[in-house]
């Protein structure tokens, strides 16, 4: 027996040494496009007054970082929301704040990617990212989003193919305004 076991291993061995050996991954982490840069507050309203953020809205931030936006929108105007972040430790943050303010019950925050994230229950969408991300973006807006949800852009636009339909200035900061058309 003790003839057999060692032939079998070296046997074993030379195989194994000559098929590749594939590891079991865990998917890593995707990392967030943009970094965080907080809107500032006098924009935060300024977006949400050109939106004409109502009671009846729901107020999606894409990229929502401390959760401003989305807490603005339902402390101010009474909007409920959601505000997707890649980032955990400020989704936790942004639900502090939340509760901090008084409107956990209106508002959630969730750690997910704003490109796999189901946009089509939003009314008024936020952002403040790259005009590369918001051109990327665009297919899935149009796409998701029922006409005339209204989008606003901290500083960067869609591209020369959409136009704004509204630019205001605030503290120096651009803000544009869509919306989605009638199909």
């Amino acid at each position: 027996m003790r003839s057999l076991r060692l032939p079998l291993a070296a046997a074993l061995l030379a195989v194994s040494a000559a098929v590749p050996v594939v590891l079991a991954q865990t998917p890593a982490k995707k990392q967030p496009d943009v970094i965080y840069v907080p809107t500032p507050q006098p924009v935060v309203d300024a977006m949400l007054e050109l939106a004409k953020v109502k009671r009846s809205d729901v107020v999606y931030d894409l990229g929502s970082g401390d959760g401003r936006i989305v807490i603005t929108a339902a402390k101010k105007y009474g909007a409920s929301g959601v505000g997707f972040e890649i980032d955990p430790a400020l989704v936790n943050q942004a639900r502090a704040n939340a509760a901090a303010a008084g409107v956990s019950n209106r508002v959630r925050f969730v750690t997910q990617d704003l490109f796999t994230a189901d946009l089509s229950r939003a009314s008024v969408v936020t952002l403040y990212l790259l005009q590369s991300i918001n051109e990327r973006l665009r297919p899935k807006l149009v796409r998701q989003l029922k006409p005339g949800t209204r989008i606003v852009s901290h500083v960067f636009n869609m591209g020369p193919e959409w136009p704004p339909e509204q630019t205001v200035t605030v503290d120096r900061s651009r803000i544009f305004l869509w919306s989605i058309p009638p199909r």
